[in-house]
């Protein structure tokens, strides 16, 4: 099983890197796993406090059973994938069923953080895009999909975003094997990405 692990800042195209390849692997060859999805429960934290979260803190995350659930499909077993709401900020009690796949790729902000997740990598790519784009998308995306008023998203990018991703999630790129800038738009690079993974393939086919 090949794991590729795709990181980025917040609205780096990191999620057009994934569609793209996805389209290129229709036939279940290639699944996805998002960071996330293993957001920590809040359950008993009253939701003003839980709406407080900085979700681009490493702690935010439960790395442990990230890690688990990849290990265990590296074993052939199936794993219960858990769901996150960002609109209560809670997990839900509903999971994903996801069978082992020849190639398992896993996305989200923080993932190169992680030492033993790092580990767990066959490849490390980090998506890389200028700050003024990645605010750009964010303001788009937390408007229409989590339902947050301009000031606030602008609020939360200056308090929590901003300052966590040079902390964290910049340093993280040095982790990286490839580096694709310019998000999404960047096809060469996208097509590197889909020629190393269709070698896997071929490789496990024969």
């Amino acid at each position: 099983m090949l794991i590729v692990g795709i990181a980025g800042g917040t609205g780096s195209g990191k999620t057009t890197v994934v569609r793209k390849i996805t389209e290129v692997f229709p036939n279940g060859e290639v699944i996805v796993m998002p960071q996330d999805s293993y957001y920590k429960d809040n359950k008993g934290i009253p939701i003003e406090e839980r709406q407080k979260i900085n979700f681009d803190h490493p702690d935010s995350v439960e790395f442990t059973l990230l890690i688990e659930h990849l290990k265990q499909m590296k074993k052939g077993m199936t794993i219960e994938m858990p769901l996150y709401s960002y609109l209560t900020c809670l997990r839900s009690d509903e999971t994903v069923t996801i069978k082992p796949s020849r190639v398992v790729v896993v996305e989200g902000i923080l993932i190169l953080t992680d030492p033993g997740l790092r580990d767990m990598f066959d490849i490390k790519v980090f998506v890389d895009a200028d700050a003024d784009d990645r605010l750009g998308r964010v303001i788009q995306r937390d408007i229409i999909e989590r339902g947050r008023t301009v000031l606030k998203v602008l609020e939360r990018y200056h308090d929590t975003v901003k300052p966590s991703h040079l902390q964290f999630i910049e340093p993280s790129k040095r982790y990286a094997d490839i580096i694709i800038p310019g998000g999404g738009e960047n096809q060469v690079g996208i097509e590197v990405l889909i020629s190393i993974i269709e070698k896997h393939l071929l490789k496990s086919k024969t």
